[in-house]
């Protein structure tokens, strides 16, 4: 996979049940679909509240929800590992991470793995096999620069265009600013919001590095405004061996988010971007935080039902 080619937005996935061994995601023309993580304020996940505690908010509108579920839903995982020269040292570490962080999810939870240095390449497809993800995280060509954002965009598109799971997630681990890439840091997150994209969890390995206080800086922003965007977190360890731990604290957030659908009171014909935002209220619980994605482009299709079977 090399700088990618923007083609057409995916709309966003749609409310899902089981069905046999398989989960049934329905598609409607106006459903949004929104993955939450509730925190109270000691920072701890919140994971018995209702659809009454929940309140959606597109445009400043209050929305009306019509599906919600507090279920550990497999998952599409893209595991995007920067191979430029300086993650050389740090990758038998990250790659460890990277299956804990695997062997920590659904057992029915599919991967694939993107190394990127100024290009980005899979170097393993969509699998629940550990021993393939392995093989995939040991290509280890450490060299060039860093397209960190030609390889998210791309990996986007890799999950609208082939992911079998009703909820995707990409975890970005990097130690660099992006100096390589064709897309900047607007049009990537642009991207994928017109994507209804993935949840993006960064790790940035900015300790001990070359760069400058600026570079540094640039890097930390684009790694917090990836994940604010889109409903993730952004993790900046002081030391390589901290890492699995993070990996850990990432799987345990993808694990008790809430789905949370409703119906746009806008019609989906009306262009532009949709700013959504989601609050939490409980008695006795005090101050409730949501993190969810910022917003969605609109991308209208025909009502549509697919089962994503697990292998």
């Amino acid at each position: 996979m090399r700088s990618p080619d923007i083609v057409p937005p995916v709309a966003p996935a749609g409310v899902v049940r089981k069905q046999g061994k398989g989960y049934l995601l329905r598609t409607n023309v106006e459903e949004v679909v929104l993955n939450a993580t509730v925190l109270n304020s000691d920072q701890q996940l919140v994971e018995n509240l209702t659809k009454d505690n929940f309140t959606v908010y597109e445009d400043s509108v209050k929305q009306t929800i019509i599906s919600f579920q507090h279920t550990d839903l497999p998952v599409s995982m893209g595991l995007v590992i920067d191979n430029s020269g300086s993650m050389y040292r740090k990758r038998p570490a990250v790659n460890k991470a990277a299956l804990d962080l695997v062997l920590a999810s659904n057992p029915q939870d599919e991967a694939f793995v993107v190394n990127f240095s100024d290009e980005a390449f899979i170097d393993c497809d969509f699998t629940s096999n550990i021993a393939k993800l392995r093989d995939g995280l040991s290509h280890i060509d450490s060299r060039g620069g860093t397209a960190l954002y030609d390889a998210v965009a791309a990996s986007a598109d890799k999950l609208a265009s082939d992911a079998k799971r009703p909820k995707q997630v990409l975890v970005i681990i990097t130690d660099g600013d992006d100096n390589a890439s064709s897309l900047d840091l607007e049009q990537t997150i642009h991207r994928v919001q017109e994507l209804s994209g993935p949840v993006i969890y960064s790790i940035g390995l900015l300790f001990g590095n070359e760069m400058s206080r600026a570079e540094t800086r640039h890097a930390r922003r684009a790694l917090e405004m990836l994940s604010q965007e889109t409903g993730g977190m952004a993790f900046f360890p002081k030391s390589v061996e901290e890492v699995d731990q993070i990996a850990a604290e990432v799987a345990r957030d993808i694990r008790s988010q809430y789905t949370i659908g409703y119906h746009s009171s806008k019609p989906m014909s009306i262009p532009g971007f949709r700013k959504i935002e989601v609050t939490a209220q409980a008695r006795g619980m005090g101050k409730l935080t949501v993190r969810t994605r910022t917003g969605y482009f609109p991308s209208p299709r025909p009502i549509g039902e697919t089962v994503a079977t697990p292998k």
